[in-house]
């Protein structure tokens, strides 16, 4: 009897425990119990919504695509076409100063009683071919500013294989100068620039061919007296015609340096636009 008491006590244990793994109460408890175990609500956010971050914003167009690559192409032809048409129309005016100059020559110079005159008259003539130059060269300005600027800022960069950018300023610059179109120079620059680069060569051979005929014809100067008497003009002083040639002369020479000036200040405010001036 004593051993039966002790194997039921040893076995009764193990049965119960037995048993409460098949209760159905328990098992509904326990496998619920993981779901519950968490403090928040049902009205709170899934944790894998908060942990998620906004989505980033859509990247704005950073480069060009190939169409628009070809239509800017297109567009530089356009732009060259433009600025070689004026670049023409300023060739004119240069080729017809050069010539009216060289027909004052031969008329001066043909022989030594030819009055001087001629000299004084092609001035005026140059000047105004000059004048004519610059409006034009105001118009070319333009042509030739748009196709640099796409030269520096859009060809440059794709042949050192940078890549075409549209954050660029230069993108903002060339748009807002196809929407409102102007002048990148002032007149007074642009008599100073064909000044400088062209004209002041012809008006200094005009000057040194005026003072040669002077000095030369019909014999060689000898008295400050004889340079006066052949400057004369009709009843016009020689005096005063040799001062008004110097001042016609030396105004120009004055706008050539003050326009200059200029440029050199407004390189220095454009910097790295140097194309759009």
């Amino acid at each position: 009897m004593w051993l039966v008491a002790e194997l039921l006590r040893a076995v009764i244990p193990t049965a119960k425990r037995i048993a409460s793994l098949f209760n159905p109460t328990n098992r509904k408890s326990k496998r619920y119990s993981v779901h519950y175990t968490s403090t928040a609500s049902w009205n709170q956010p899934m944790a894998l919504r908060d942990t998620q971050e906004p989505a980033p914003p859509t990247p704005q167009k950073l480069e060009f695509s190939a169409a628009e690559i070809g239509a800017l192409a297109h567009l530089y032809r356009g732009e060259v076409y433009r600025s070689t048409a004026w670049r023409t129309r300023l060739d004119s005016t240069t080729n017809w100063a050069v010539v009216t100059t060289g027909i004052a020559l031969s008329a001066t110079f043909s022989s030594a009683e030819a009055s001087p005159l001629p000299m004084v008259l092609v001035g005026l003539i140059v000047s105004v071919f000059l004048l004519f130059e610059a409006r034009c060269y105001r118009y070319f300005n333009v042509w030739r500013a748009r196709t640099r600027l796409l030269e520096t800022d859009f060809y440059a960069p794709m042949i050192r294989g940078e890549g075409i950018r549209l954050g660029a300023g230069w993108t903002e610059l060339l748009a807002k100068d196809y929407c409102e179109p102007r002048y990148h120079v002032s007149f007074a620059r642009a008599i100073g620039r064909r000044l400088r680069r062209t004209y002041a060569w012809i008006f200094g051979i005009q000057a040194v061919a005026y003072y040669g005929k002077l000095a030369i014809h019909p014999a060689p100067l000898t008295t400050l007296a004889d340079l006066w008497q052949r400057a004369a003009i009709g009843p016009i002083p020689g005096g005063l015609v040799v001062v008004a040639g110097v001042l016609f002369h030396g105004a120009w020479a004055v706008l050539a340096l003050v326009t200059y000036r200029i440029e050199i200040a407004s390189r220095r405010e454009r910097r790295s636009l140097i194309a759009m001036g």
